[in-house]
């Protein structure tokens, strides 16, 4: 660890649990609301606090790593910790009118453009600080505070699961509409959607960067990932056959809220409300999940000197990266107030994925590089599950090219 700790060490006393409520806590946020294996073996390989930096430095040489690393700062880990808090600002105006997205606080004209600041994006401000200031003080606070917000919204969304099945369902399921467009336009539009439900999943790597803080990351981070993976996709199949029980698909399509607008077609407004409440928990656990994870990534660049060398010092007394997370605030806090939502997740889901490309070719790539490594977890179906990891994402990124220019 030395390469990692400045002057303090990072703690190693996360554990499977721990893993697994981080995974579920980085992944579960505002998207399934609003619109893994390859990393276990690598995880497992490289157990260092940093995740793919370490991946793609280890396989393909300095740059790639540098790369991936400044694009996480900049884009991936920032845009996606600025994209949940403004979602959780979005749904404290739906409580607090002061906090709406119609509430415009300030507007400054800045030549052309005139940019605005609204009470979502303040409250967004608020989260992203607060929740800032408890990781820093440290492992057990941080990994307690995103670990208790984790169960809050697991039993919330477990509620509105349970309701959405027992109470009678407002529309007969459309499992197989017509799709007038013909096919050719169907796989463009399933592309194009792809990337919404590819955020709705992101931070499903993101126990990888806290390997460094694990007691058995050989052991704890494969299983963390894929319990806590599985367990999301099973969350996320439940609420979307409650979504088709309460609304058709024009009804979904319509809607900007999907959560709540189900949940006042099967019970009525008071359930909408008590959705939107659920929501308002489940974005603020995911902001604490990503706001602990992605702060990781920049303490062993700055190590290895391709990123501010200041940002390297582990904090002696709390044992975490404090001047790394309040970089990472920082930015987070610009990108903040300088985006939509939707504009954030695009942003962030079209980047991630050039590199997660990159990061599931590594483990070809070093299973060449270092045949007799101990690897205490090895990819389940290799090389026929990494390949298509990567076709998919590729596929994916082709479309977005040509559709979204």
């Amino acid at each position: 660890m030395a390469d990692e700790r400045g002057t303090g060490e990072l703690e190693r006393r996360l554990t499977t649990r721990d893993a697994t409520l981080l995974t579920i806590g980085s992944i579960v946020g505002t998207g399934i609301f609003l619109t893994t294996a390859d990393m276990g073996e690598l995880g497992a390989l490289f157990p260092r606090a940093g995740g793919i930096y370490h991946y793609l430095k280890e396989a393909y040489g300095p740059l790639p790593g540098f790369l991936y690393g400044w694009t996480g700062f900049l884009v991936i880990m920032s845009g996606g910790n600025a994209a949940i808090a403004v979602g959780f600002g979005t749904y404290l105006g739906a409580f607090v009118p002061f906090f709406g997205v119609d509430h415009v606080l300030l507007t400054l004209p800045v030549g052309a453009w005139t940019w605005t600041l609204n009470g979502a994006q303040l409250a967004a401000v608020g989260a992203v600080l607060a929740l800032t200031a408890i990781n820093a003080r440290g492992l057990a606070a941080g990994a307690g505070a995103q670990n208790a917000l984790t169960w809050l919204k697991a039993a919330a969304i477990g509620a509105l699961v349970l309701a959405g099945f027992l109470l009678p369902a407002k529309v007969d399921p459309e499992w197989t509409a017509p799709f007038p467009g013909g096919a050719g336009s169907l796989l463009v539009l399933l592309g194009v959607a792809g990337v919404s439900a590819l955020w709705t999943y992101d931070g499903w790597y993101g126990a990888t960067f806290s390997a460094g803080e694990m007691r058995d990351p050989g052991r704890s981070l494969p299983r963390g990932l894929i319990y806590g993976t599985v367990a999301v996709t099973l969350v996320y199949l439940a609420i979307n056959v409650v979504y088709a029980r309460a609304l058709s698909p024009a009804g979904m399509a319509a809607s900007a809220r999907i959560g709540e607008d189900a949940a006042a077609a099967l019970a009525g407004t008071f359930a909408s409300k008590w959705v939107a409440a659920a929501i308002l928990v489940s974005a603020l656990g995911c902001l604490a999940s990503t706001l602990l994870y992605s702060s990781r990534l920049y303490a062993p660049m700055a190590a290895d000197g391709v990123f501010f060398r200041a940002v390297a010092k582990i904090d002696p007394v709390h044992r975490v990266p404090v001047r790394s997370l309040w970089l990472q605030a920082a930015w987070t806090v610009l990108l903040t107030v300088s985006g939509t939502y939707e504009q954030l997740y695009t942003y962030v889901v079209f980047a991630a994925l050039l590199f997660h490309v990159a990061t599931a070719g590594a483990v070809f790539v070093l299973r060449r590089k270092l045949p007799y490594a101990e690897r205490p977890y090895r990819v389940w179906g290799y090389p026929w599950t990494p390949l298509a990891f990567i076709a998919a994402s590729l596929l994916l990124i082709g479309n977005t090219l040509v559709s979204s220019p």
